[in-house]
């Protein structure tokens, strides 16, 4: 007798929306941004010091709004209180919920420290810009360097922790191979690394003058995080071809034959390639230093775009069955308007921050 056994397999909706994508481009983009501050700001090198300008209106802008997106990715965002009522250690989110809080705070004491001089400066001025300075400022009293010092290392204390825990709570998901790699973390920094770099240099563009020297050192970050993003994917490629990680070759075999992602590949190399090549060959013509906005526009490209393939397209591998899930980007909350929202949220309160702030005049670097 013959019998037939009917397995079904329920197609689950996925779990992260676009907003997810927001928000672990813009964190990456802070902490990274962070970074490219501390040789101008920390050590008080001057020729450094233009790049931390615009490197710090970049961390302020995205740590501000980062936070909105992860709210909003939460469905019910006022359940946001449910993580610290119920603490979960063994969690990444819950952690990453207890880190985060306080690495806003200590950006945001970091940059008043580095602006207050100036918003002191323009608070003996005349007009409502001036009385808020001097508000925001507190008086005219003398902060003196080691409370800077111990801001700014405190963010980045925490903002190690921050890219420690975005990153795991994506690779730790063993039921997507292509998530399941301890590579994805190192990626998400470098990628975020090339984002921040390129963002400086559309800032530095817009809002600056085009400062050459800025533009030369993000070059510099950008053409080093691309080599040495390139060797990270060359590695996790070798360790799927050789069969030494089974969670990579199980990655391999779950996107064989498909076109599409053939093509993402394709399209990420050239993309890739394009991007460090104009990086080489304007940080060889210094005369072409002015057009580095194109690198930037590429690098923030590859910044995004790298997010939205790892925790969107990889969604629509099934799990629990063969082939693929199709996904259509809603118009709504959950998708167009979502995106272009946030990204109209992090341009406003950049436009407040370089209306009240004089974020352009010298920030508090002396050693005094």
């Amino acid at each position: 007798m013959n019998s037939v056994i009917e397995v079904l397999a329920p197609r689950y909706g996925i779990a992260w929306y676009p907003w997810a994508v927001q928000y672990f481009f813009l964190i990456a983009v802070s902490y990274s941004a962070l970074l490219l501050t501390v040789p101008g700001l920390l050590f008080g090198k001057k020729n450094y010091e233009p790049l931390a300008k615009v490197a710090l209106l970049v961390t302020v802008s995205c740590t501000l709004v980062g936070p909105v997106a992860l709210l909003a990715d939460l469905h019910q965002p006022l359940r946001f209180w449910h993580f610290y009522a119920n603490l979960t250690p063994w969690s990444w989110m819950s952690i990453g919920s207890l880190m985060l809080p306080v690495y806003l705070m200590l950006v945001v004491a970091y940059a008043w420290l580095a602006w207050r001089p100036a918003m002191q400066e323009q608070a003996q001025g005349e007009g409502w810009i001036a009385r808020l300075s001097g508000w925001i400022s507190l008086g005219q009293w003398h902060a003196p360097r080691w409370m800077l010092v111990a801001a700014g290392l405190g963010a980045l204390l925490f903002s190690f922790g921050i890219m420690l825990y975005t990153g795991a709570e994506v690779a730790i998901v063993k039921a997507r191979p292509l998530w399941d790699t301890h590579w994805l973390p190192v990626m998400f920094v470098l990628t975020g690394l090339v984002a921040a770099a390129g963002l400086v240099i559309l800032i530095n563009r817009l809002m600056t003058g085009n400062d050459e020297d800025v533009n030369e050192q993000s070059l510099k970050v950008i053409f080093v995080a691309m080599i040495l993003a390139a060797l990270v994917a060359a590695l996790w490629a070798s360790e799927g071809l050789t069969g030494f990680s089974p969670s990579v070759e199980a990655a391999f075999a779950s996107l064989k034959r498909n076109p599409e992602w053939r093509a993402v590949a394709v399209y990420g190399l050239m993309v890739g390639a394009a991007l460090t090549a104009s990086a080489i060959v304007m940080l060889r013509r210094p005369n072409w230093l002015g057009r580095s906005w194109i690198a930037g526009l590429l690098a923030v490209h590859i910044g995004w775009t790298f997010r939205w393939m790892v925790l969107m397209e990889v969604q629509t591998v099934a799990k629990n069955t063969a082939g693929y899930y199709q996904y259509a980007v809603e118009a709504g909350s959950s998708g167009l308007l979502g995106i272009f929202g946030t990204f109209g949220l992090w341009l406003a309160a950049l436009l407040i921050i370089d209306i009240l702030v004089p974020w352009k005049k010298s920030l508090q670097v002396s050693t005094h």
